[in-house]
């Protein structure tokens, strides 16, 4: 027959094993509720965090008119995806009729005349996705 004391003792941690485990459940139930959003939505939020355009003139000083290139890397756009050039006009980002396809490497090469002469502040873009500022100069 089993003593009283050992048998209170199985009894106790028995007890609080459970009351543990029933702890750890609803711990894990709490934290895995506010995670509703959709398996789509999270790949693109990883996606846009991932995405990142770079952008290098081929000069900083042009003529009026003269052709120069933009090249540079993006990572988290499909190849095939649009990347466009933006100038600041009078404190707003303006699409300019430039853009190239993204190769399958990741780079692209863009082709760009500009004719508003003086400090050009531009920049690369595809969607909200956006390269660090760079200036062109046009004489």
């Amino acid at each position: 027959m089993i003593s009283k004391p050992r048998s209170l003792r199985i009894a106790v941690i028995g007890t609080l094993g459970a009351a543990s485990l029933a702890l750890a459940g609803t711990a894990t139930a709490a934290t895995t509720a506010p995670h509703t959003a959709s398996p789509v939505a999270m790949v693109q939020k990883v996606q846009a965090a991932k995405a990142g355009i770079t952008a290098t003139p081929s000069t900083t000083s042009v003529r009026a008119w003269e052709l120069f290139r933009v090249t540079g890397k993006t990572t988290g756009l499909k190849a095939g995806s649009k990347v466009t050039l933006q100038q600041k006009q009078h404190g707003a980002w303006v699409s300019l009729p430039a853009s190239a396809p993204v190769s399958r490497n990741g780079s692209y090469s863009l082709g760009v005349k500009l004719g508003l002469k003086g400090k050009n502040d531009l920049r690369i873009v595809n969607g909200r996705t956006a390269s660090p500022v760079f200036n062109v100069t046009v004489r």
